[in-house]
């Protein structure tokens, strides 16, 4: 039996595991192949980065890259749990990319948008 430690949404837990064979009486464990991670979403380049702050689907995009933009512009409506969240530009600066389009699906954290100073 293996011990490991297993974050799940910031809360830490301890768990032990035990490889058990298909006639229900534990194995020797033999060493699994190890996967690489999924390599996770490209950030847009040049500039903050603004990122979703809950999981929806980005209904509006008021913004394209290269558009001036002030601080407490609207950049985006998301709709998350049938109400909608605007996305406000935290500075001034321009835009420098826009990687979501109207209807995409983002979970939290995800990049909507990038705004160089």
């Amino acid at each position: 039996m293996k011990k490991y430690k297993v974050i799940v949404n910031g809360v830490e837990y301890e768990v032990e595991i035990e490889l058990v064979a298909d006639d229900g009486k534990a194995a020797s464990p033999s060493p699994a192949p190890a996967q690489a991670a999924p390599a996770p979403a490209a950030a847009p380049s040049g500039g903050d980065t603004v990122k979703a702050p809950l999981a929806g689907t980005v209904t509006t995009v008021n913004v394209k890259a290269g558009d001036a933009v002030k601080k407490g512009q609207i950049l985006m409506i998301l709709e998350s749990m049938k109400m909608e969240n605007e996305i406000i530009c935290p500075h001034d600066g321009t835009v420098s990319s826009v990687p979501v389009n109207a209807g995409a699906s983002v979970e939290a954290g995800d990049a909507l948008c990038a705004i160089g100073r």
